[in-house]
């Protein structure tokens, strides 16, 4: 670590309902080093997925700064933005995002069809390449429907790292899962994360959030703490120690 990849400033979000102004962020200040791996936590309303949404460029903020890579968020116009997201950041959510009636292999080469600097060829290399990362080889011919969700939520990471992006940014994406793929799940970020990858996290489940190295904590649009994970959990180690069952993942 060492290099800053993501800076954030005084950074606001309001919005406005009819004559009610909703204040999302009050004021934020982040700055993530890369190769980390946060969590970012907080009750329903507190700004965490606000905050998870100015800092995919899925939106922008009311009032101060957002760097990202060096780039100045605030400065770049939709189209930038949409280079931005395709080449820096990768996304992972809940409910997995799989388009039905595409294999693994298309779902993952999704992102590489908007890269005109990718061949058909290299497309293909690069989805099986990312499957391959995630374990999932074998399951490159098959539809979403005959998956389980622990490999479609694989197959939804794979194609969040098939851009190398900077950035994974994961929302909630455990929150569909039970305890043994949860920690499926956690073991293979975990293992992203040991080979350089940064990644950010949103989760209401402390359980989860300490298999992470930052925890980030928001209230009512504050971030109101900044903590090292203490005796930070090891996803793999928790797998073992669970009781054998007949599962698919």
């Amino acid at each position: 670590m060492g290099n800053t990849l993501i800076q954030v400033k005084g950074l606001k979000k309001d919005f406005h309902i009819g004559e009610i102004t909703v204040h999302a962020l009050r004021g934020i200040d982040l700055a993530i080093e890369e190769g980390e791996f946060i969590a970012i936590m907080g009750a329903s309303g507190s700004g965490k997925s606000t905050m998870l949404n100015i800092l995919g460029c899925l939106d922008k903020p009311s009032e101060g700064s957002y760097l990202l890579d060096g780039v100045n968020i605030g400065e770049q116009n939709k189209d930038e933005l949409a280079r931005l997201r395709n080449n820096k950041l990768g996304f992972v959510f809940q409910s997995y995002n799989l388009l039905p009636r595409t294999t693994a292999l298309e779902n993952v080469e999704l992102p590489l069809f908007y890269n005109p600097k990718v061949s058909t060829k290299e497309r293909r290399e690069r989805a099986r390449a990312a499957l391959d990362a995630v374990g999932l080889a074998d399951r490159m011919h098959h539809m979403p429907n005959q998956l389980s969700g622990g490999q479609q939520q694989r197959v939804a990471i794979a194609r969040s790292l098939v851009n190398d992006p900077r950035v994974i940014l994961a929302d909630e994406a455990t929150g569909n899962l039970d305890t043994r793929t949860s920690y499926e799940i956690m073991a293979l970020l975990q293992d992203l994360n040991d080979q350089g990858k940064t990644i950010i996290f949103v989760t209401h489940e402390a359980d989860i959030a300490r298999f992470m190295k930052r925890s980030v904590i928001f209230k009512d649009g504050h971030i109101i703490r900044k903590d090292a994970v203490k005796n930070r959990a090891n996803a793999l180690e928790l797998l073992e120690a669970l009781p054998v069952e007949n599962d698919e993942i």
